[in-house]
C-alpha cells in the first residue's frame, strides 16, 4: 500500500509529499455526476455500494494518496431525531432552540442507525487494499451544533451565538450530547476500518479566539481524547483558525488542517515540529492557468521548506465547477515538485 499519507500524519519522512483533496469525491467529476443522477444526495450517502464507488473515483482519476469516505457530516445527526433534507444545502425542519428540544435528542446506536456508513467503510477497505489509506470523518461538535440550532447555513450565526451567551445551560447540554454522539460515531468508523479520522470544524472560525477557547475547545478536546486512536491519526481542521492556531492545537489532534488564509511556513513555526499540518492551497487556484497552479503548488511546498509532516491539500473543499484536469495537474505537480 501507498503509506506516505499515514507516514506524513505521524511526521515520518516520505519519498514525496502526499496529497488528497477535501470533497474530492463530488460534483466537479463527471463520473460522480453520472452516479448521482440515479439518486438523491441522501440516497447516495445511504447506499454503501454507490458511496464506495464515488469514494474510489478520485483515487483512480486524480492519483491522490488517500481516499475519504463519501458521506456528509450531518449523517449521524438525523437519527438523533432531526429530520434532514438537502435543498440543495442542509436544512433541519425543526431547529434546536430550547432545553426541551435538547432533551428530545437521542444518542444513536451506530450499528443500527447508520449501518450504511459502516458498511461503506468495510467495502472500501476491501476495494482499496493495496492502494491507499482510507479516511473517515465527522463534523466537530460546534459545527454540528451550528446547523442544528440555525436549521441551515447562516451568514451571522445569530441563533447559536444567542444560545451561547444568553442560554449557556442549553448550549452546554446540547454540546455535551453532540460530543457523546460524535465520539461513538467516529469510534464506530475506526472499528469498521477507517485508518485516519478528519474532524471538520467548518464554522469554528466564526468565533473570537477567546470565545473559541471557552465555548468550543473543551468539547473538541473531549471528543479527540475519547477516540480509540492508538494507530489512527486525527486531523483537526478548523476553517478560519489562522489567528488562534495555538488554541486549536490544545485540542490534541495529530495533524492540523490549515485553510488558505495563513502562511503554511508561519503556521509550522507556531505549532512546532511535533505537529503535522495539512493544506493549504486556495481552492480557486484550480481555475487558473496550469502555469499558475504549478507556481502556487511550489509556493506552498516552499513554505513547508522540506519539513516532515506535511500533507498537501486545498484550504477547503474543491469547488463544484473546478476543472477535473486542473485538479489532476495539481496532484501531479505536488508529486513531481516534492520528489526526494
Amino acid at each position: 500500500m501507498n503509506t506516505r499519507f499515514l507516514d506524513a500524519c505521524w511526521g515520518k519522512p516520505v519519498d514525496r509529499t502526499p496529497v488528497w483533496l477535501m470533497r474530492q469525491a463530488g460534483r466537479y467529476l463527471p463520473e460522480y455526476m453520472a452516479v448521482r443522477s440515479k439518486c438523491t444526495f441522501l440516497e447516495l450517502c445511504k447506499t454503501p455500494e454507490l458511496a464506495a464507488e464515488v469514494t474510489i473515483q478520485p483515487v483512480d482519476i486524480l492519483g491522490v494518496d488517500a481516499a475519504i469516505m463519501f458521506s456528509d457530516i450531518l449523517t449521524p445527526v438525523e437519527p438523533m431525531g432531526m429530520k434532514l433534507d438537502f435543498v440543495p444545502g442542509p436544512v433541519f425542519e425543526h431547529p434546536i432552540r430550547t432545553m426541551a428540544d435538547v432533551e428530545k435528542l437521542r444518542i444513536p446506536q451506530m450499528e443500527q442507525d447508520v449501518p450504511y456508513v459502516l458498511e461503506t467503510l468495510k467495502i472500501l477497505r476491501r476495494e482499496l487494499a493495496g492502494k491507499v489509506p482510507l479516511i473517515g470523518f465527522g463534523g466537530a461538535p460546534f459545527t454540528l451544533a451550528c446547523y442544528m440550532v440555525e436549521g441551515k447555513g447562516s451568514k451571522d450565526f445569530a441563533q447559536i451565538k444567542r444560545m451561547m451567551y444568553a442560554a449557556p445551560e442549553v448550549y452546554s447540554a446540547l454540546m455535551d450530547k453532540i460530543t457523546t454522539m460524535d465520539m461513538e460515531y467516529l469510534n464506530a468508523q475506526i472499528k469498521a476500518g477507517a485508518q485516519a479520522i478528519q474532524i471538520f470544524d467548518t464554522w469554528g472560525g466564526i468565533l473570537s479566539p477567546s470565545d473559541y477557547e471557552t465555548y468550543v475547545l473543551p468539547y473538541t478536546t473531549r471528543l479527540i481524547n475519547g477516540l480509540n486512536r492508538m494507530e489512527t491519526p486525527v486531523i483537526h481542521f478548523v476553517k478560519g483558525a489562522g489567528s488562534m492556531l495555538e488554541i486549536v492545537q490544545k485540542a490534541g489532534g495529530d495533524v492540523m488542517g490549515l485553510d488558505w488564509h495563513v502562511n503554511l511556513g508561519i503556521a509550522r513555526d507556531v505549532l512546532g515540529p511535533a505537529m503535522a499540518v495539512q493544506g493549504n492551497l486556495d481552492p480557486t487556484v484550480l481555475f487558473a492557468p496550469q502555469a499558475t497552479i504549478e507556481a502556487e503548488v511550489k509556493r506552498v511546498l516552499d513554505e513547508n521548506a522540506g519539513r516532515p509532516g506535511h500533507i498537501f491539500n486545498l484550504g477547503h473543499g474543491i469547488l463544484p465547477t473546478a476543472p477535473p484536469e486542473n485538479a489532476k495537474f495539481m496532484v501531479d505537480c505536488v508529486h513531481r515538485l516534492s520528489q526526494k
